[in-house]
């Protein structure tokens, strides 16, 4: 739920920001920096809550640590190529890929009950999965609109 919130607040003061420093509002520019920001903050995650997000990876996957520190590394990079105007396009569709593929790990791991902060297992009811798949639609959805149109 934090990425949604850091996303949506991000998107609304830079859009503020930009009408008070250009006159108008630059929607384009604001999805791209929420983006960029909710990423970085994801990617942050995975250097502070690796023990956790672990636990999220199915048993065959093999070096799961340096699965996740990659994931957040990609991630990061990802915030940063969405401005390259060469590779917007391509982060974009990159980053669509990369959304659908972790979002069976992000509903196995709620149904599993793991909570990635304190790499134990009482995480959220799978109640959450109520608004975490809608998220995941918004994110595919918002990258497409800010990063690939």
């Amino acid at each position: 739920m934090k990425p949604f919130f850091v996303l949506i607040v991000v998107f609304i003061v830079s859009n503020f920001s930009t009408l008070l420093l250009k006159g108008t509002v630059d929607y384009f520019f604001s999805g791209k920096i929420a983006l960029a920001v909710m990423l970085l903050f994801t990617s942050l995650g995975h250097l502070l809550y690796t023990e956790g997000m672990t636990l999220m990876l199915p048993e065959f996957i093999p070096f799961k640590k340096e699965m996740i520190y990659a994931t957040g590394l990609l991630e990061a990079l990802a915030a940063i190529g969405l401005f390259v105007p060469q590779m917007s396009r391509i982060t974009g569709i990159l980053l669509i890929v990369f959304f659908l593929l972790v979002l069976p790990t992000n509903i196995r791991a709620n149904l599993k009950h793991i909570n990635y902060e304190t790499a134990t297992f009482d995480g959220p009811s799978p109640n959450y999965l109520w608004f975490r798949i809608p998220f995941q639609i918004l994110l595919i959805a918002w990258t497409y609109y800010f990063a690939i149109r």
